[in-house]
C-alpha cells in the first residue's frame, strides 16, 4: 500500500479532509485526492499566476497565499483555490494614454483610496512591494512602478484582499504598457529588424519553419538552449 512507503498526511481541500503524500506542491495533491483541474491551473512552473492559493494553518489566524504549483501541503492545512479574480480593469488605447499621472488617475481613480496598509504585500504570492508600486503610481514615478512590478504574474490576489478595493496588478500593467509605449526611446536594433522582415530578409527561413515538424522544432529548441547553457 502505497502508506507503507510514503508518509501520509491530512489536508482539506475545499473544505473536505484528504489522505495525500507528504512532500507534494498543493496542485499534485489535489491531483492526488482527484480533483481534475481545468482551472486554476496554467504553467505548473510559477510563471502564469493561474493556481493562486488562500490557506490557513491550524492554530493561526493568518490567511496565507501561494501558487498551489510551488507552495508544499503541510499537514492540517486547510486550502481553496481562486482560479479567478475579478478585479476592475480599465478599457484604454494606450496610444491615446500619456505618460502623466493624471491619465493613470482617470482610468482607475480608485487608486486614490489605497490606505497604504500594505495587506497587498503580505499577499502578493511572489514577495512583490505591491503597496510601494501603488504609492509610486500616484506620485507619478512609472520607471518606479515597472521596476518594483516587472515581476508580477497577474494572479491577482493583491486586488482579491486590498481593503479599498484597488486593482493593484492592472494598474501596474497599465503603467508599464505607458512606459513602454510613451518613455522608453525606440530600440534602433528592433527598428532595422523589422525593416528587415518587411523587405522579405527572412522569407525563406520563415517558410521553412512553417513546414518544419514540432519534433524537429523541439530539437531546435533544445540545442539552442543547450548551446546558451554552454556559453553562459
Amino acid at each position: 500500500m502505497i502508506s507503507d512507503v510514503v508518509k501520509m498526511i491530512p489536508v482539506y481541500i475545499m473544505g473536505r479532509k484528504y489522505e495525500v503524500p507528504y512532500g507534494l506542491t498543493i496542485l499534485k495533491a489535489m491531483e492526488f485526492a482527484g480533483y481534475s483541474l481545468r482551472r486554476g491551473c496554467g504553467c505548473r512552473g510559477g510563471v502564469c499566476g493561474a493556481c493562486v492559493t488562500i490557506y490557513r494553518m491550524p492554530g493561526s489566524y493568518k490567511l496565507k497565499t501561494g501558487l498551489a504549483c510551488q507552495t508544499q501541503v503541510e499537514p492540517e492545512m486547510h486550502l481553496t483555490q481562486l482560479p479567478y479574480v475579478p478585479a476592475n480593469r480599465a478599457l484604454y488605447s494606450i496610444k491615446n494614454v500619456s505618460a502623466g499621472d493624471s491619465d493613470i488617475v482617470a482610468l482607475y481613480p480608485e487608486m486614490m483610496r489605497c490606505l497604504q496598509c500594505g495587506t497587498c504585500s503580505k499577499a502578493c504570492p511572489m514577495g512583490l512591494e505591491v503597496m510601494d508600486y501603488v504609492a509610486a503610481a500616484m506620485r507619478g514615478d512609472l520607471e518606479l512602478v515597472v521596476e518594483l512590478s516587472m515581476e508580477c504574474l497577474m494572479c491577482g490576489m493583491c486586488a482579491a484582499r486590498c481593503p479599498a478595493e484597488l486593482s493593484p496588478f492592472n494598474i501596474a500593467m497599465l503603467v508599464r504598457r505607458i512606459y513602454g509605449k510613451h518613455v522608453l526611446p525606440p530600440s534602433p536594433t528592433l527598428k532595422n529588424r523589422l525593416n528587415e522582415i518587411e523587405q522579405g530578409q527572412y522569407a525563406e527561413q520563415l517558410r521553412e519553419l512553417k513546414q518544419t515538424g514540432e519534433d524537429v522544432l523541439l530539437r531546435m529548441f533544445q540545442d539552442l538552449q543547450a548551446t546558451k547553457g554552454a556559453s553562459v
